[in-house]
């Protein structure tokens, strides 16, 4: 076997969690090249990635691509996106190939019906049953993100106050529902008295100066200010990171941060919450067990179906504080404001 083909075409988060499958084929099949086959929003988070040797970009067009990829004559296809436009490529490249169990009708009925049970299992250990035929094992350290030299942020670029150090919370999503609402975001940061850079991409900046106008000099918005890669380049300086369900929280495990996991209207038990390495202490989980309607969905709602919320708005903004103040520096704790 020479050369190994991994499809994945989205999102942040998903792609940042295939990383331990990368790295456990290039140091188990070390004479094995691996390309991946990604879309092009997301192509940065496997080309700084030292163990992919070649990343191919699909556009909408799937047949545009598909000769240039037979023409690569992989031995293998690991697919770890399992949809059609996937199973269109295995299907056309014509060698052997693997992927993992989705568990979509499980999480439908879980989801909707509220019937059974989803098997205590991340999605990262159903990914490495793609590559159980290949011998892979999965070397239990964590998910992987490579921040490119341009991107990397210091301390002194920051403002002053955070100088010492500072909370980073992601205020953004891909869906509302997954979202901590700007009240609760706001309460959250007066309660910590400490500095809070809030992290989120163009769409999440009227939140981040909604929150920031409520609080004060404290806090600091950067969203849609930096890269995706500058962006990690500040979590990885966070004392601690608060964030929703969203691709960023994936990011803050690869970087091994003290994570603060605030849950809406999806659940840790889909398999995806923070993946970090064995021996370290678990993320922080916050959420509403109490509410029957949650999941509602596996993915989101641009607002809840049933109009109240309540998964997001019940949240004890006091215990987000102090699971948060339980991972800051000793200096950090006293209670700088900036204010």
């Amino acid at each position: 076997m020479k050369k190994i083909l991994i499809i994945r075409f989205s999102s942040i988060g998903d792609i940042v969690l295939t990383t331990p499958v990368v790295r456990c084929l290039h140091r188990q099949l070390p004479d094995v090249e691996i390309h991946v086959l990604t879309k092009a929003a997301f192509r940065t988070i496997y080309a700084e990635n030292p163990y992919v040797a070649k990343v191919i970009v699909m556009d909408d067009e799937l047949k545009k691509i598909l000769p240039g990829l037979r023409e690569e004559k992989y031995d293998y296809v690991v697919d770890l996106h399992r949809n059609w436009r996937s199973w269109r490529v295995r299907l056309s490249l014509r060698c052997p190939s693997s992927t993992f169990p989705k568990l979509d009708f499980q999480k439908f009925l879980y989801t909707k019906l509220k019937i059974g049970s989803l098997p205590e299992v991340h999605i990262v250990d159903r990914y490495f049953r793609a590559v159980k035929k290949l011998g892979i094992t999965n070397d239990g350290e964590g998910l992987d993100y490579f921040i490119a030299e341009k991107d990397e942020i210091r301390f002194t670029d920051l403002p002053a106050m955070c100088h010492e150090g500072f909370v980073a919370m992601v205020v953004g999503g891909q869906h509302n529902t997954k979202i901590l609402p700007v009240d609760k975001a706001v309460e959250v940061c007066q309660l910590l008295s400490c500095p809070v850079i809030l992290v989120g991409g163009p769409d999440d900046a009227p939140r981040g100066e909604a929150i920031v106008n409520a609080v004060g000099l404290s806090v600091f918005n950067s969203c849609g200010k930096l890269t995706l890669g500058q962006s990690a380049s500040l979590l990885k300086l966070a004392d601690v990171v608060i964030t929703n369900d969203t691709g960023m929280m994936h990011i803050a495990a690869a970087l091994r941060k003290r994570i603060v996991s605030v849950w809406g209207n999806t659940v840790p038990e889909f398999g995806m919450y923070p993946y970090l390495p064995e021996g370290m202490e678990p993320a922080v989980i916050i959420e509403d067990k109490t509410l029957r309607c949650r999941p509602c969905d596996k993915l989101g709602y641009d607002r809840c179906p049933r109009g109240h919320f309540k998964c997001m708005k019940s949240l004890d903004t006091k215990l987000i504080a102090e699971k948060t103040k339980a991972g800051l520096s000793p200096g950090l704790r006293g209670g700088t404001s900036g204010n």
